[in-house]
């Protein structure tokens, strides 16, 4: 039996090149392998139960993304998250067996709550949003996780979860879960932090060229670098990031002549997003392609759903019996 391999993409807006360096260039990997990728509408009600109108309108922009991206669904399982309902019946399972203490200590619980101040996220379903992410992974009986290093800490605690279903009811239902972490490190936004939408500071996939140049223009470089006379250090510079991902044959050139100020922030920019705007020209001309087949998108989610739901019954069934709940 091939590998089983989970992972999703909130829809929260379009994707960016975060997400595609960090995310999907490992889903495309592992595609050929029994992959499933969810759009997972019910993590984004953590944080944006408010703006109901615009979640359903952001899973079509993800999937779009997604077969932009070189995602084929032939090759793997796409489907809505809210569209298989034994996520929320798993993740009601896991909430009765989750020390409260396990949440509370979650990093990325700590981080968010200050990261967005606009938002009231004291909720039941933000503190307990690791506890349905572990659902989604254990209902697959997934092994194999693309994960960013921000996510491990919620990976751990779905072990740790699966480890205490174990224990409980000495039922091996899930196996325990393993990151595949990306090679790409976090990729810089604009403002040199790393690509958020919160932080207002993304390159989206959609983003037409002129777009993209323009973002590039307005993106920070080496702080130390004031005049055009004084020697950079590109090994700080967010640009020189990106010329070493999508410029590699004249990296070490560029590296140079920034040392020995042989050239100019202004001029590294503009070949930078020269050579961005011919690496994302292809994802430009899908998206456009797959923006015109709205139907075909909602038969690929379809079928992604009926499959997603044949593999999670199944496993429910297995986790519901392990807790004596039906015989």
């Amino acid at each position: 039996m091939a590998t089983r391999v989970l992972s999703g993409t909130r829809p929260t807006g379009k994707l960016h090149l975060g997400n595609l360096l960090g995310a999907l260039e490992n889903y495309k990997k592992l595609q050929g392998l029994d992959a499933f990728f969810m759009i997972a509408d019910l993590h984004a009600l953590t944080t944006e139960y408010e703006d109901k109108t615009k979640i359903a309108e952001n899973v079509m922009e993800v999937v779009i993304d997604y077969l932009a991206s070189g995602l084929d669904p032939e090759k793997c399982t796409m489907f809505v998250q809210s569209e298989v309902l034994e996520h929320a019946n798993l993740a009601l399972l896991f909430s009765m067996i989750t020390p409260l203490g396990w949440l509370e200590r979650n990093p990325t619980y700590k981080d968010q709550l200050a990261e967005l101040k606009g938002k009231d996220l004291h909720t039941h379903g933000f503190l307990g949003y690791p506890v349905l992410q572990a659902a989604d992974i254990a209902i697959y009986k997934a092994e194999k996780v693309p994960v960013g290093e921000d996510q491990l800490p919620h990976l751990e605690l779905t072990r740790e979860i699966i480890r205490r279903f174990f224990h409980l009811y000495k039922k091996q239902v899930f196996p325990e879960p393993e990151a595949v972490l990306t090679h790409v490190p976090r990729v810089p936004g604009l403002d040199g932090r790393k690509m958020s939408k919160s932080y207002g500071n993304c390159i989206y996939l959609g983003d037409p060229s002129e777009e993209v140049t323009k973002k590039i223009k307005t993106m920070v470089t080496d702080p130390a670098r004031k005049l055009r006379t004084d020697k950079g250090h590109p090994e700080v510079c967010p640009v020189f990031f990106y010329h070493q991902l999508f410029n590699k044959d004249q990296a070490e050139a560029v590296a140079g002549e920034c040392r020995d100020a042989a050239r100019g922030c202004v001029d590294c920019k503009m070949q930078m997003a020269a050579k961005l705007n011919e690496f994302m020209d292809p994802i430009r001309e899908k998206r456009e392609s797959w923006m015109k087949k709205k139907t075909e998108i909602r038969q690929i989610l379809d079928r992604g759903a009926l499959r997603a739901r044949e593999v999670a019954s199944q496993t429910l069934k297995e986790a519901l019996q392990a807790m004596g709940l039906v015989s």
